[in-house]
């Protein structure tokens, strides 16, 4: 199994009660990704199947920021941490044409990411993968760890509507020798 495999059936899992298709989930209106550059904190992340979400698996992924191209492209920034050793890894979306969505592929499948809400210093991210089965993953992020109740709550009502189970969540970016991504 690839690396990028492990990290995709990591975060992100079958949804079978939550959204069926990409336009029940919406995307902020007038998104600039340009605005959304930069160092994040992933401060909640859920899923519906929690039977592939375990706290004692001992995988650690994180987002560390969020780049943008001067192609439209986004890239994502990420952590891996497995038995003591930092890996950095790149995710790259592209542009659908569609304000705030983007898509990818990676071995075996492809992924769709919608910036659902956003006020620059809070995010709430979506992002399905496709392979022999469809998986969902809502993030709340924020550039500081602190959490705020606003947009808390904005991102419960998610996870209320589309019946999600939470997930672990691991920041460990500044663990993480810098320039490994």
């Amino acid at each position: 199994m690839t690396l990028a495999r492990g990290w995709l059936l990591l975060l992100a899992f079958n949804i079978d009660l939550a959204q069926k298709t990409l336009r029940e989930v919406p995307v902020q209106p007038d998104f600039e990704a340009h605005e959304v550059e930069g160092r994040w904190f992933t401060i909640q992340l859920a899923t519906s199947h929690r039977d592939l979400v375990l706290p004692t698996d001992p995988l650690r992924l994180s987002l560390h920021s969020i780049r943008t191209r001067d192609s439209g492209d986004v890239d994502f920034v990420l952590f891996e941490k497995g038995e003591g050793v930092c890996t950095g890894i790149n995710i790259t979306v592209h542009p659908t044409g569609l304000q705030g969505q983007y898509q990818g592929t990676f071995e075996g499948g492809s992924m769709h990411v919608h910036f659902v809400s956003t006020d620059y210093n809070n995010l709430i991210l979506y992002v399905r993968f496709e392979d022999n089965e469809v998986v969902n993953l809502w993030a709340l992020l924020a550039r500081r760890l602190l959490e705020d109740p606003t947009w808390l709550g904005k991102y419960l009502v998610f996870v209320e509507k589309f019946h999600l189970q939470k997930a672990p969540i691991f920041n460990i970016a500044d663990q993480c020798p810098p320039n490994r991504a």
